[in-house]
């Protein structure tokens, strides 16, 4: 058996103390009760709004062998009787764990932040390593406060390649998470206005991601947006926090990693890129010259982590665009087939834009019709009715026939986009979907995008139960 951590390791590394016959080791770590499997670990984590001691009975029942606790919780778990470590507090031993998983591995370490792109620019760092080792990424998008430490301490000691998201919503989140991971490379994919509303400037933006370059380690890399203003700020910060080697990526005449031609399509896309003095044709399995633009950021740190970027490239072209981020569906309709693009997971002002920029570039079948149906953009503050009534320039554009709505502040779209183009509007989510299931049809093309916060992802989920078909590449 190979076990993730033996059970004397997680003692030591926690400062906990054993209850019960502790198994030799654990094959895996959970905070999940639903979803754990045999032979792994549960930390009973307490989140904003469960407390995980509540489902450590849960968590035995489907298969944990061991249960993290906190020492104040140990009245509050009554009879039961199981193997435990107790803590003093489950999340700060998890860290404790993830930092000692840090300091046994041999990997080379990437961490990525960036207002735009961030999980995508993970997941084809994943996929573009996958042939040259053993890679180790978060799931989902574990960028956060307790998501990185889980990461981390699930990180196999074999590791060759670690890839790590790191979010933020506000200033000072990203300087303890970049010091835990301690990148090899740290990746800023881009500056934008996200989370807008906690703070005053992009600029303030751009200095809360520069926290990721305090944890690169001696002799380590950045790697910077060279086409977004905030480059500057961002190459001072880095040489401020002592990182040794600063580089760019874009379409910058100055950049090192250089988008040199972009050849954009439907179903996939073609970039060449200028690399120390080399021209590398990269094709993409996914649409979007966003994507492309991410691909510039893969290639850098892959070869900065010692990667062979001919290979890297090479796998590139069997990338596939993900659930919420651009994974696209063909369904059987009344009239033929439509597609739908699901970008449902998230959204702020440029990712937005680049999702219009998708639907742009989408050919619909012959009498079918280009269809954007767009969420709220949360987070925005007192920016929130400019930034949504500035969509409509890129709308008309991209020559999109038809815009539904559904938000409060999407009103301030609806208000702005001229007569000529069809527009529905409902203030709930909810109200748009019956419309929106029942109205589109045949040839079109239909493309959900808006802030997870909203519930716009129960649009896709509604086209998908109500029309048979499946994950498709081809508009």
């Amino acid at each position: 058996m190979t076990w993730l951590w033996t059970s004397s390791d997680l003692l030591a590394a926690m400062n906990g103390r054993p209850v019960g016959t502790l198994p030799e080791g654990i094959v895996g770590i959970s905070i999940d009760s639903r979803t754990i499997g045999a032979g792994e670990a549960f930390f009973a984590i307490k989140g904003d709004r469960v407390d995980g001691h509540d489902y450590a009975g849960i968590a035995l029942a489907n298969g944990a062998s061991l249960l993290v606790v906190s020492e104040a919780k140990i009245p509050a778990l009554g009879r039961l009787i199981a193997p435990m470590i107790v803590v003093d507090d489950v999340l700060e031993a998890m860290i404790r764990l993830g930092c000692a998983a840090r300091d046994r591995s041999a990997a080379k370490v990437i961490a990525v932040t960036g207002s735009v792109g961030k999980t995508t620019t993970k997941e084809m760092l994943r996929h573009g390593l996958s042939p040259l080792g053993r890679v180790h990424a978060s799931i989902a998008s574990f960028n956060n406060h307790w998501g990185v430490p889980l990461t981390l301490a699930r990180m196999p000691e074999t590791t060759d390649f670690g890839i790590f998201e790191i979010g933020m919503n506000h200033a000072n989140e990203i300087r303890p998470l970049t010091r835990m991971v301690r990148p090899h490379v740290a990746v800023v994919t881009s500056v934008a206005a996200a989370h807008l509303g906690n703070f005053a400037s992009l600029d303030e933006i751009a200095a809360a991601k520069a926290e990721i370059f305090e944890g690169v380690v001696s002799g380590g890399h950045a790697v910077i947006n060279g086409d977004i203003p905030q480059f500057g700020l961002l190459e001072q910060a880095a040489a401020a926090a002592g990182v040794s080697h600063i580089h760019s990526f874009g379409a910058s005449p100055k950049a090192e990693y250089r988008l040199v031609e972009f050849a954009g399509a439907a179903v996939g896309s073609v970039l060449w890129a200028g690399i120390g003095g080399r021209t590398l044709e990269v094709a993409i399995g996914a649409p979007g010259r966003h994507i492309a633009e991410n691909a510039l950021a893969v290639i850098a740190a892959a070869e900065l982590a010692g990667a062979n970027i001919d290979r890297v490239v090479a796998s590139l072209a069997t990338m596939q665009p993900e659930k919420g981020r651009g994974l696209r569906h063909r369904l059987r309709v009344s009239g033929g087939y439509l597609t739908l693009i699901d970008e449902s997971y998230n959204a702020n002002p440029a990712s937005m834009q680049a999702a219009i920029a998708l639907l742009r570039d989408a050919e619909p079948a012959p009498g079918g019709r280009r269809i954007a149906i767009l969420g709220d953009m949360l987070e925005m503050g007192e920016h929130a009715a400019e930034v949504h009534a500035a969509l409509a320039a890129p709308i008309v554009e991209a020559g999109i026939s038809d815009v539904w709505l559904a938000g409060p502040q999407m009103a301030h779209l609806r208000d702005a986009l001229p007569g000529e183009i069809s527009v529905v509007y409902r203030e709930a989510v909810g109200d748009l979907i019956p419309y929106a299931v029942a109205a589109a049809a045949g040839g079109d093309v239909v493309m959900v995008k808006s802030s997870k916060g909203t519930g716009c992802a129960k649009i896709v989920e509604a086209f998908l139960d109500a029309y048979p078909g499946e994950a498709a590449t081809e508009a």
